[in-house]
Order: structure tokens, then C-alpha cells, then sequence
């Protein structure tokens, strides 16, 4: 046992990049390299073409198979020229990950041989088997249509030798069976609402687009160590483990130098990254030891989406060839920070940003009021809904253990937008609206520049937090898709603004009659969308909170306040069946009510299957690995005093053997209750599994399988401080967490 545990973290630390893509290009040079961009278009399709494909892309005009055929023609063209030989339709299913199916080019050429072909119908559709995804009952086994369709606003790309178009994923009947169909169709919502809000303000506005930024944190393990520790394999977290001695207390990882090896995987990965567009812009330790982050510049919410699934996949890919592997998992170190994805989220016009103060105008700065306060209504009102959008098995581990966001939806905006909003809510109709914009700040140190102070602070412990032209959404996970919270999110607020502007006309009408509004003396729509803010800046009141989110006090506040404080995963989830949840997501076309019965069914059996195979790793790990273990050593102790027994006399013996007495009598019990612990594990899991209704199961699955998972863990982890440290059989977080 020892040579071998000890041969495999000294291999894990000695291994070498090999083969790693280097370039003397500057970024600039090979950005989008790998992808058909507009740049691309122009160059291979025909002008008419080119332009019908910008109106598609831009103003969602219709796309016909003609336009479809040339533009296959010249994706293959310059394909063909990058050495590609395949193409695959690349979709986002409901499993968190990506799919795709890979077809050559080849087809019979009628005479015995073959040729190249690649049309607009094999563009724009593809039939993947849909029987065997997660579909949540709309789907069945001898039901297997399913449809992937081409998304021409998110280019197509190169991955080695196949050519990927992303697609949206739906079954034969309609339903949508990923989470693309339904993000574009919540995107096109909040561009609709939030364009008839903007021409209040100025009639010019075309359109409004969603942008988002993500911040994807991750963990980097040497391959070697990954590779001997089976839950890590199977789970993406250490089911056991005791804590480092030396962990994160001394705040020394956090912005700190990058190791060797780490950075060689990060310039590899944002060559990569580039050459597929994806815009990498930050990168940098993160707090945990061996924990890293790297974001890009904001794009249009459906690509950065893309990117970010994208990403996910590449970095894993390159890591490997780092001897590295990525976990992505919530929490998978006990004892230290987990990884977030934070979800920048922010609007913005053809003309600006719609977030962004202060204006140069009180039109501007009361426009900027009103998309603050209809974003905090479409929060406020379906914050269960929010919460429920970031929430699965895995990110539950991380929301508000002192290190993330809590697991209730609120609101940070700082000082002066909070001003802002109570200077609306109780001063004059008439006073202009007005409001600080970045400040100077003067440190009286002759060598630093003055700096300019953001309107805005920020708040770590908030899940929503307004920092300065954009709000940022903190709770998601790191393996979540974030399309999941963008439709959820980008839904809130299309509903809020939609109410919005149909109580400001409807109170337009009401005030315009009067004499002082007749007589041109006043504006009745500044005056009217005034109205209505102070309506909604009492309303959503309950969702804004500048204080300490990690605070018990917090918790009770909330639930005062009639904010969802619920904490069990499978219950949270209810929150997409509630009925101002379903007439949300109807009314905007987002998701019908079947489609949302079907995600929930999938979002309750992916918890359940999470959970019962952690149960299935730790039982083992446990009965075959633990215990056999601490009774080797147990043995050996016994042995050691039978010897002293033989020796010496019984009153020193002992006296010598008291220590070692005191270690097998502990090692009895321990291994005693681990093993009643796995019986139990095991006896709740079959009384699970025998339920038939999905929710009821993944509620049984939370409330009685996944407690034992942490009582079981708490006699391992008091056994690995016992055992010697020489017989234990998996690599421990001080070889796991500081890379050599």
C-alpha cells in the first residue's frame, strides 16, 4: 500500500507538458481563427447572401433554403480549406453538457465513388435520437424524433476536423429539449418589452439585447492523484477528507503568482479559447488553493452562453495535456471556497447602455431609474424562481456556506442608486432627477493618479448585486449552464417591463386631461412613468438588502420580508410549477406548462441519480478501501501490544501501550459506525428507489440518504487523523490542493 499510494502522487507531480500549442502571433491576429465570422462570410459568400445572412442575424429576419444552400457551400468551402472532413449539429441537451453527432462529408456520387457534399438542408437540420436524453416523459424510447436546428446568430466553429453548428434540440412534437430554444425565445421577450419601454425615452431605440459576462472559477488537480481517487472520478468532489493543515487561512493563493505548469495551461487554453472566439480576458488565482478564474469580455447573452459551454469542454481537453484535470463541482473540497460562475448580466441599446449612469440629461437618468427598478420588480416577483434556476445537488454544497452567496434571492445597489430610488419614491414630481456619477478620490499619495469611485460598492454576500452598469448575478454554479438563469432572469424582467409600460399608458390616459397637462405646461409621460416607479420602488422594497447576507439575523429578515427561504434542493425546484411562474413563462413564449412539468421531472431524477451515486462511491470507498485499511493498521497495533506484553512487565506494558490501546478501541468504533452508517445508507436508498413519483423520491433522497452521507464522512475523516499515514490508500488534501 505504501509504495504504491506514494508512486502515484510522485508520478502525479513529475508529469510534463507534452505537446502544447504555442504561437508568436499576437491574439489579434488569430482571433475567430477557427470560426465562420462575419469576417468569413464576407469572404465566401456571395453579397447578396452575405447581406441576407446580417438581417437574419441582426433584425431576425426569416432564413429560406436558398440563402441556407449558399451559405452551406461556402461553410464547406472554407472548411474544407481547414482540413475539416466532418460535421456535427452542436446542441445543449437537458444534461448540463453538450451533444453532438458527427457526419462526414462523403456521400455516393451515382458512379461508384464518392464526393464531398454539404447542402443547406444538412445545415439547417439534423434528426439525433431523442429517446434517450433527458426529456422528462416527452419523449419515450419508441418515441425518438427529435430535431437539432441551426442558430445562425451563433457561428459555426471548428473543433479538430469537424465543422460544429450550434443548434437548438426539439422533439418531434414541438417541445423544446435543451436550453437554447427556450433562452432565445426569453431573449427575444426582453428585447420586445424592454424597446417599447426605451422609446419613452427615445423613439429612435431598434433594439435592445441582452449581454452577459461570466466568470467561470474552477479547481486544477494533478491527473495522477485524480486518477486514485474514485470519487473525485465518479462524483467531482472528495467524498471524504480530512483538512489541510494549511488551506486558505492565510489568504495568500487569492491574486497571488500563477504557478508554472498552471500558467502554461492557461496560455494554451486562451490561445485555444481565441482562436474559437471566445474573448478570455482575466485570468487569475482564485481564493482556494488550486483554485483559478478565467472570464472574457461581455458578449450577447446566447454566444456568451455558447462560449461558456464551450469553454467548459476545451479547458478539460488542455488540461489533460498539462498532467492536469479541471473540476468543475460546486464543492469539491470540504473546508474551502467552492467554485461560482458569476452571470454579469446587463441590457443595452443600439444607442448605449441602459444600466449605465449618470445620464447628461434627467430623461436619461430617469430611463436608467426605470430599468433599475423594473429589473428589482422582475427579481422581487419571481425570486423563488431565480433561486431555483442556479439551484442542483451539487451548487446547494456552495450556496451560503460563508464563502457564497446565501440561498435567498436579494439585492445589493449601494448608496447613491439606493439614494436615487428613495429621492423618486418621496421628493416632488418636478425636481430633476439627478445623481452623482464616478467621483474623485484623492489618496494623497503623490506617485498614484486619483482614482474614480464607481457609483456603487460592492457586496460579496449578495446573490443579485448591482455593481455599476450591470447586475451581477453571483449565485450560479460552475458547471451550470447559464442559460439556465439567463431564461429565468432575461423572463423576470420582459414581464416587469411589459407590466410596466401598460400601467404607464393606461395612467398616460388618466392624467392627460388635466388643465395643466392640456395646456403643454408639463410632460404627462415622465409623469406617469414617475407614478408608476414610486408604485414599484415600495413594492420590490423587500428584495434590496446592503447588509450582511451570510448573518443569521438575515434569514429571519427575508422570511419576514416573504422572500423564499426554502433550503431542500428538490422543493426549490417546485418554484418553476408555481402559477405566476408558468403564466410568466406562457405569456412571453418562452416555455409552455408541459415543457416545464417535463424540465422539473428531469431536474428531480438528475438530483435523485446524483445523490445515490455518491452513496453507491462512498459505501464502497468505505467497505473496501477505509475500513480494510484502518483494521490492517488496527492489527498491527494489536500485534505491537501482544509484543509489549511479552517483553516487558504488565505494569509497563501497560503504561507503554496505553497510547495504542486508546487507537484500537477508537478504530473499533469508528469503523463500527461506519459500517452500521453504510447499512443504513444502503436501507435508505432501497426504501428510496421504491417511490415512484420522481419528486417525492429526490425528496426522500434529501431528507433521508444524503444526512448519512456526512455522518459517515465525519468517522472517515477522524480515521485518516489516526490511521498511519502510510497505509491510508487515497491521496489527502495536502497532496490534492497545492500543486508542485
Amino acid at each position: 500500500m505504501e509504495t504504491l499510494r506514494f508512486q502515484v502522487v510522485g508520478e502525479a507531480f513529475k508529469k510534463k507538458p507534452l505537446d502544447v500549442k504555442t504561437t508568436d502571433e499576437r491574439p489579434a491576429k488569430y482571433f475567430g481563427k477557427k470560426v465562420f465570422n462575419r469576417e468569413k462570410m464576407y469572404k465566401y459568400l456571395p453579397k447578396n447572401i452575405y447581406e441576407k445572412m446580417i438581417d437574419v442575424m441582426e433584425n431576425g429576419a426569416r432564413l429560406d433554403r436558398t440563402v441556407a444552400d449558399a451559405v452551406a457551400a461556402g461553410m464547406k468551402q472554407w472548411a474544407t480549406e481547414q482540413g475539416v472532413t466532418h460535421y456535427t449539429h452542436w446542441f445543449q441537451p437537458l444534461t448540463e453538457g453538450t451533444a453532438e453527432k458527427h457526419d462526414s462529408f462523403i456521400e455516393h456520387d451515382g458512379k461508384g465513388g464518392m464526393v464531398e457534399e454539404f447542402t443547406g438542408k444538412l445545415l439547417v437540420q439534423q434528426e439525433p435520437d431523442a429517446s434517450s436524453f433527458p426529456s422528462g416523459g416527452i419523449r419515450s424510447t419508441f418515441e425518438a424524433r427529435g430535431y437539432s436546428a441551426w442558430d445562425p446568430t451563433s457561428p459555426v466553429f471548428i473543433i479538430d476536423d469537424t465543422l460544429c453548428i450550434p443548434t437548438v434540440f426539439i422533439s418531434y412534437s414541438g417541445e423544446a429539449l435543451d436550453y437554447k430554444a427556450p433562452l432565445l425565445r426569453a431573449l427575444h421577450a426582453v428585447n420586445v418589452a424592454a424597446t417599447d419601454v426605451c422609446h419613452y425615452f427615445d423613439p429612435e431605440v431598434r433594439k435592445v439585447t441582452s449581454n452577459l459576462g461570466w466568470e467561470q472559477e474552477y479547481f486544477l488537480v494533478d491527473e495522477g492523484l485524480y486518477a486514485a481517487r474514485p470519487d473525485l472520478l465518479l462524483t467531482g468532489r472528495t467524498l471524504m477528507g480530512h483538512d489541510s493543515a494549511k488551506n486558505q487561512q492565510m489568504d495568500d493563493h487569492y491574486f497571488g503568482s500563477i504557478p508554472e505548469r498552471v500558467a502554461a495551461f492557461m496560455r494554451e487554453l486562451e490561445i485555444v479559447a481565441l482562436e474559437l472566439g471566445i474573448p478570455c480576458k482575466t485570468r487569475h488565482n482564485e481564493v482556494a488553493p488550486n483554485q483559478f478564474e478565467l472570464a472574457p469580455i461581455f458578449e450577447e447573452t446566447n454566444l456568451a452562453v455558447d462560449h461558456n459551454m464551450l469553454l467548459m469542454s476545451v479547458m478539460k481537453r488542455v488540461a489533460r495535456k498539462h498532467g492536469f484535470r479541471v473540476l468543475l463541482h460546486e464543492k469539491p473540497f470540504a473546508g474551502i471556497n467552492g467554485s461560482g460562475k458569476h452571470n454579469n448580466w446587463s441590457l443595452s441599446t443600439d444607442t448605449g447602455v441602459l444600466l449605465h449612469a449618470p445620464g447628461k440629461t434627467p430623461e436619461q437618468n430617469l430611463r436608467f431609474a426605470t430599468f433599475i427598478v423594473e429589473t428589482l420588480m422582475g427579481v422581487y416577483r419571481h425570486n423563488g424562481l431565480l433561486k431555483a434556476s442556479i439551484m442542483s445537488a451539487t451548487n446547494a454544497h456552495r450556496l451560503g456556506a460563508n464563502e457564497a452567496p446565501p440561498a435567498i434571492i436579494s439585492s445589493f445597489l449601494g448608496k447613491q442608486v439606493s439614494e436615487l430610488l428613495d429621492h423618486i419614491e418621496k421628493a416632488d414630481r418636478d425636481d430633476i432627477l439627478a445623481m452623482a456619477g464616478k467621483q474623485d478620490l484623492k489618496m494623497d499619495i503623490p506617485e498614484i493618479p486619483e482614482l474614480l469611485i464607481d457609483n456603487t460598492d460592492r457586496n460579496r454576500t449578495s446573490p443579485f448585486a448591482f455593481t455599476g452598469n450591470r447586475f451581477e448575478f453571483r449565485a450560479v454554479g460552475s458547471e451550470a449552464n447559464c442559460a439556465s438563469a439567463m431564461i429565468a432572469l432575461n423572463a423576470a424582467v420582459a414581464e416587469a417591463l411589459m407590466l410596466f409600460k401598460k400601467r404607464v399608458d393606461q395612467r398616460i390616459v388618466e392624467i392627460s386631461g388635466r388643465a395643466e397637462f392640456t395646456e403643454g405646461k408639463h410632460n404627462p409621460v415622465f409623469h406617469a412613468i414617475i407614478d408608476i416607479l414610486r408604485e414599484d420602488i415600495k413594492t420590490c422594497k423587500p428584495i434590496r438588502f446592503d447588509g450582511n447576507g451570510y448573518s443569521d439575523e438575515w434569514i429571519v429578515e427575508a422570511e419576514r420580508r416573504g422572500l423564499d427561504v426554502e433550503k431542500s434542493c428538490p422543493k426549490i425546484f417546485e418554484r418553476y410549477l408555481d402559477p405566476e411562474s408558468i403564466q410568466m413563462f406562457e405569456s412571453l413564449g418562452v416555455m409552455t406548462k408541459k415543457e416545464l412539468e417535463a424540465r422539473n421531472e428531469v431536474k428531480w431524477e438528475t438530483y435523485t441519480k446524483k445523490i445515490q451515486i455518491e452513496a453507491r462511491v462512498l459505501g464502497d470507498l468505505s467497505m473496501n478501501h477505509i475500513i480494510p485499511v484502518a483494521t490492517h493498521y488496527q492489527s498491527q497495533l494489536l500485534q505491537n501490544v501482544a509484543s509489549m506484553a511479552v517483553v516487558f512487565s504488565v505494569d509497563t506494558a501497560d503504561k507503554l501501550s496505553a497510547r495504542n490501546k486508546k487507537i484500537i478501541e477508537e478504530i473499533a468504533e469508528r469503523t463500527s459506525a461506519i459500517e452500521k452508517g453504510v447499512e443504513e445508507l444502503v436501507n435508505a436508498r432501497r426504501e428510496a428507489n421504491k417511490i415512484e413519483s420522481e419528486y417525492e423520491k429526490a425528496i426522500a433522497y434529501h431528507d433521508t440518504v444524503e444526512p448519512k452521507l456526512d455522518s459517515i464522512r465525519y468517522q472517515i475523516d477522524k480515521l485518516e487523523l489516526i490511521v498511519d499515514d502510510s497505509l491510508w490508500p487515497l491521496p489527502k488534501y495536502r497532496e490534492l490542493l497545492f500543486i508542485r
